[in-house]
């Protein structure tokens, strides 16, 4: 089994044998039952954004690869593949934690080549997964972030991240601190489906309400917007509505994309719980990995709209890099590839 080093700096290295010094312990825990966690040490953190990616920011921090969160659509399953790892539900279930990332990332910080730019968290899989309730590397790794004072944002679909909220609030006092909840959606049965190892929507609206009343601004993605399941209109006025109610500060709107990869566990769970949707789908993503241009516009108006009349409108300039919105463009060919994952 080949793994990357689990570092992204050196490109040109030879891939390192799953079950050698950087692999350093695989194990199977009652209270985790099904999932599989690859402990391993990184030889890097901070992973450069490739700059055909078009993100608003250059630099990415995942402590995790893999998501319990088990989202059908998730494009980073393709990330799983070249680690020889299955991108279904082995991504879903084979955890890999790089257990020295807040010592790591603190070493890196402190290097001279390091120039302090913004960190972006939560875009590849989402470090407030239930591994961190076992793990606990954010709290180290914002303390680092905090110590150093380095912009940084996070995005999740984890209420965990509220056990951090002291951290999120000294580094805030020191820098520029950017976090959004993830919430597609409020229709509890398409969530119970397609999103099965995540909390509720409202208990994440929980989330925005709670950091928004302490002082932490937070912003909504509402991603992803599903064709033909979450798009009614009806459905997208009760979410905007939930999400202005909880005190969100902005809302950005993302309409599905299926990546190889994701595509095909998607379609498979389409397949099964809603067959009659197969060959709309089929020609939807016809032309590729994004819904036609004219769909995510259509998406994208009706939401802006919604946000206006219930007053909190579309995200502002210097929320940009807190809810990342990626290229309609082919991805970056990078393993750890940080267009914004789908959690």
């Amino acid at each position: 089994m080949r793994w990357n080093n689990l570092s992204d700096e050196d490109r040109a290295a030879a891939p390192a044998l799953f079950g050698s010094d950087v692999v350093t312990r695989t194990i199977d825990t009652p209270e985790f039952h099904g999932i599989t966690f690859h402990e391993v040490r990184a030889r890097s953190l901070l992973n450069r954004v490739p700059g055909a990616s078009r993100m608003p920011f250059e630099w990415t921090v995942n402590p995790y690869r893999g998501c319990s969160h088990a989202c059908v659509y998730c494009f980073a399953r393709k990330t799983h593949s070249y680690l020889d790892l299955d991108t279904g539900a082995g991504f879903d279930s084979q955890i890999v934690v790089k257990v020295n990332a807040p010592g790591l990332l603190r070493t890196e910080l402190a290097s001279r080549r390091w120039q302090g730019d913004h960190i972006a968290m939560g875009t590849n899989v989402d470090c407030y997964q239930r591994a961190e309730g076992r793990y606990r590397l954010m709290p180290g790794i914002l303390s680092a972030l905090r110590d150093h004072a380095n912009p940084f944002s996070v995005l999740t679909k984890g209420t965990l991240i509220l056990r951090d909220l002291d951290l999120l609030r000294e580094a805030a006092r020191r820098t520029e601190v950017g976090v959004s909840v993830s919430v597609g959606f409020t229709d509890r049965e398409l969530w119970r489906t397609v999103e099965p190892g995540t909390p509720a929507p409202e208990r994440r609206l929980d989330v925005v309400r709670t950091l928004t009343r302490q002082g932490i601004p937070c912003g909504v993605l509402m991603a992803p917007v599903i064709p033909f399941l979450g798009d009614s209109p009806g459905e997208l006025r009760t979410t905007v509505r939930a999400i202005a109610a909880a005190g969100a500060t902005s809302v950005t709107p993302l309409a599905l994309h299926l990546r190889p990869g994701a595509r095909e566990w998607y379609l498979r769970w389409l397949a099964e719980h809603h067959p009659h949707l197969v060959r709309p789908y089929e020609g939807l993503y016809a032309d590729g990995p994004y819904a036609p241009k004219w769909y995510q516009r259509r998406i994208t108006g009706q939401i802006h709209e919604l946000a206006t009349e219930y007053g909190i409108g579309p995200s502002r300039p210097g929320a940009a890099r807190a809810l990342p919105v990626p290229p309609s463009g082919p991805a970056p060919p990078d393993p750890e590839a940080t267009q914004l994952t789908l959690l």
